[in-house]
């Protein structure tokens, strides 16, 4: 259920409905927009009889939401939500790329990563310090001492980070390091006490979708994080698991304008994992931004060939800023700007 707010109503008259829902024992979650106040109301509905609330002078109309997912729903807030890092947008006419590493490996080949990032005009950089493994026997990540690697080369740079939280144990390390965005890997997508944790923090988070996750799975899950009260929430897509094996995922570029219908949280796609292949993921990413996404995140390293983990698909420096040209040109062609 939403209440939306008159246009005219007064904070004491704001206020007054946020008191009488607690009273009615659920939690009020307000959503401001530029020309409408929205509030959510999460717990058991059935505890609010008809017009207990819209006697009250701040409500204009009090609405059921049907979807099970409420908070990300387009139902909770009909406008494009905006996620930002560090003043860069996600969501809205600007398109973001987040480059960098599949994972942390030195504190050289983090500088020469952060630096071709910045140079092919990227704004944000990925690295893993923690990397989730098929086998136990393969790279797990340098660890703690990798996220001093990747933010000494990301400051030097002014790139905002973006690297997976696995454990809730890691949590205060990410907040003492300033981790600025939180990125939920897919093995991680129903990982629903650690969704639980991230939703307390005022950090943005990019919930990866999980590999056979449905959409309506996917949602729910980031219901999880914004119903403990963190909406910063950018949902992305990375290929999902099918009879196929000619290559690593099929990048469901469906799932763009059906997330867009059903939320109003940004979406980005992730074409280097859904291809597996550093060839694939020039025509992945032109497929995803001309389907409405509104970021990507691809892998590059200094020197793909040896890359620690991931080497098919990093992109060179070289293939990196070549991507970033052809990409504005398809930006520009459905009118956005990257």
């Amino acid at each position: 259920m939403i209440v939306i707010v008159k246009p005219d109503a007064t904070a004491a008259q704001l206020e007054q409905l946020l008191g009488r829902i607690r009273e009615l024992g659920l939690t009020p979650m307000v959503s401001q927009g530029a020309e409408r106040t929205v509030v959510g109301l999460i717990g058991d509905e059935r505890l609010v009889s008809d017009g207990v609330l819209e006697s009250l002078p701040a409500v204009e109309q009090v609405m059921p939401i049907l979807k099970p997912y409420k908070l990300v729903s387009r139902e909770f807030k009909k406008t494009d939500s905006i996620v930002e890092v560090r003043g860069i947008p996600f969501g809205g006419p600007e398109i973001q790329v987040i480059a960098g590493p599949c994972s942390v490996e030195t504190a050289e080949q983090m500088r020469k990563a952060a630096e071709a990032v910045r140079a092919a005009g990227c704004r944000l950089m990925r690295g893993g310090a923690f990397k989730p493994r098929t086998s136990p026997y393969t790279f797990q990540g340098v660890g703690d001492e990798g996220l001093d690697f990747f933010r000494e080369a990301a400051d030097a740079y002014d790139l905002p980070i973006v690297t997976e939280l696995m454990d809730v144990r890691k949590i205060d390390v990410f907040l003492e390091k300033k981790v600025d965005v939180i990125q939920i890997g897919t093995r991680n997508m129903q990982n629903f006490d650690l969704l639980k944790e991230v939703g307390r923090l005022n950090v943005p988070v990019i919930l990866k979708r999980g590999m056979s996750a449905t959409i309506k799975e996917w949602l729910m899950a980031a219901e999880y994080i914004a119903a403990h009260g963190n909406h910063r929430i950018i949902f992305a897509e990375r290929g999902i698991r099918t009879f196929e094996t000619q290559y690593r995922n099929v990048l469901d570029v469906t799932a763009i304008p059906v997330l867009k219908k059903e939320t109003h949280l940004p979406v980005i796609v992730d074409p280097s994992h859904a291809g597996g292949k550093a060839a694939l993921v020039a025509p992945l990413a032109k497929a995803a931004i001309a389907a409405g996404a509104d970021g990507l995140l691809i892998e590059s390293h200094p020197c793909p060939e040896e890359a620690w983990c991931d080497a098919d698909q990093a992109l060179s420096p070289e293939q990196l800023t070549q991507l970033m040209g052809e990409l504005r040109r398809v930006a520009e062609a459905i009118g956005r700007t990257l």
